[in-house]
């Protein structure tokens, strides 16, 4: 929409408020938005990562390599690599300027969830499935994993030596979830006691943990800045944590405290949160609700409800906030549809005309006295030679507000109309006749098969076959 027929007032406005449209293509998982706002990527159930393009709500690029569904997505910082886990325990770095795998990493047990370093697309931190989390460097062909520790660091917060008990309880800690700090040199987990730790990348080892809640530490989510944090636990509490500069020379760990801001929760009907993500300036928290289909907004500044976004009539599973702008968006759990709320607009039509005006019923108008005169043919011809040796510029782009700098990574946009469709169950067998799509049709480069035959070219054969046996039967004389 042109900026000029927006009203500023409603530019003012921080959060969506109304249900504006909805993405189809596949029964999506997960979502995650570009750092730029322009790409959307959507994971599927059947391992497929679709990526819809924001401003035009199409298909920009497909991508096969997974068999099972997507668990996690993470983009890289210039937008050109991709990192997808999976359930069939991979992790796979795609290259979007031509959608080639760069690399691909199996684990011994299922990803959970992925994300990339900040600053190198090569490394990334994986949380395991009931195993210990892994740090992976993908510099060369064959991955370099380290495993990362899930037990506290209990001497710099009991201040004595770790009993027996200690240990054995330290021992069931697992893991559930690792994110990067903005710089990338600390990674932040959380443990299924909920405990939270802080791991140095270069050393994988330990420097801090503190007791975060008693139940399972679910999401964990950093701000663009990456000056605060979020949290989803298994209590039923949503909290905002800041994060302390981890990057000072003159550190103190002994000493770091990490202390919760805020705490929204539903106090009336306690529910419990399927995913929660901050706002683009991290002013705002919005979560999904557990077997409900609405979206909390809090205000961090006071720490109070300030919207429930309302929509479709099903439970919404993972929720992301727009980087750039107020729009929402979140996929549903039982149609896999991806739904966006943003700000409905009414367009200032003056901004173009300074003597429009806009009227609640006809009028009668009243023309000028000069408006619809007659002009010479001759008049009329010499301006349209004058328009004719002004030059127009169609080749010079100039920069828009909010873009960054020229080099930075365009992804081509796909132009095949057949893997550009949004919705693929329902294909054309001929003239005016539509089926439904086989559930294994289409699906044949999981099995590295190039030509399998589908459900109605092998009926086909199947009746020729029968036909030709029948031609060749001769019963036999007595």
């Amino acid at each position: 929409m042109n900026l000029s027929l927006i009203d500023p007032f409603i530019l003012a406005q921080d959060y969506p408020d109304a249900l504006t449209g909805k993405l189809k293509s596949g029964h999506a998982t997960c979502i995650r938005f570009n750092r730029k706002g322009d790409f959307l990527a959507s994971g599927r159930v059947d391992g497929i990562i679709v990526i819809f393009d924001v401003e035009t709500n199409g298909v920009a690029h497909k991508l096969r390599g997974h068999t099972r569904q997507i668990q996690s997505l993470s983009w890289s910082r210039d937008s050109r690599y991709l990192l997808s886990s999976s359930q069939d325990w991979k992790c796979v770095l795609w290259n979007l300027k031509d959608g080639s795998k760069v690399r691909t990493v199996r684990f011994e047990a299922p990803v959970y969830i992925a994300e990339l370093h900040p600053y190198n697309h090569f490394l990334f931190v994986a949380s395991l499935f009931e195993d210990q989390p892994m740090l992976v460097d993908i510099s060369s062909t064959i991955p370099d994993k380290r495993q990362l520790p899930s037990a506290p660091r209990r001497n710099q917060i009991e201040g004595e030596d770790i009993t027996e008990k200690q240990a054995a309880q330290d021992a069931k800690h697992t893991t559930c979830i690792t994110i990067f700090t903005a710089l990338g040199n600390h990674i932040i987990s959380g443990t299924s006691k909920g405990w939270l730790n802080i791991i140095e990348t270069e050393t994988c080892q330990t420097i801090h943990s503190t007791r975060l809640c008693n139940g399972v530490i679910i999401y964990l989510r950093l701000t663009a800045s990456g000056r605060d944090m979020v949290s989803n636990s298994s209590d039923r509490v949503i909290r905002t944590i800041p994060i302390p500069d981890l990057s000072q020379l003159d550190l103190d760990i002994d000493n770091l405290k990490i202390e919760v801001e805020h705490k929204f929760q539903d106090v009336v009907n306690r529910l419990s949160w399927n995913h929660v993500a901050f706002s683009s300036t991290g002013e705002y928290v919005t979560a999904s609700t557990y077997m409900n289909h609405d979206i909390y907004v809090w205000e961090r500044s006071h720490g109070s409800l300030v919207k429930i976004l309302e929509g479709p009539k099903e439970e919404l599973g993972v929720v992301e906030w727009h980087p750039n702008r107020p729009l929402v968006a979140a996929c549903g759990l039982e149609t896999g549809r991806v739904y966006i709320w943003s700000i409905i607009s009414p367009q200032r039509w003056s901004a173009l005309a300074p003597d429009f005006a806009e009227v609640e019923e006809n009028v009668e108008y009243i023309e000028r006295e000069d408006e619809f005169d007659i002009h010479p043919i001759e008049e009329i011809h010499k301006r349209r030679l004058d328009l004719e040796d002004e030059s127009v510029d169609v080749l010079t782009i100039e920069p828009t507000k909010g873009e960054y700098e020229e080099d930075a990574f365009r992804m081509p946009v796909l132009l095949d109309v057949d893997n550009s469709e949004s919705e693929e169950e329902i294909v054309a067998v001929g003239p005016g006749t539509m089926r439904r799509k086989s559930p294994g049709e289409g699906r044949q480069w999981m099995n590295g098969v190039d030509d399998v035959d589908s459900s109605d070219d092998r009926g086909m054969k199947r009746t020729a076959i029968n036909s030709n046996f029948k031609s060749s039967y001769k019963p036999r004389k007595k």
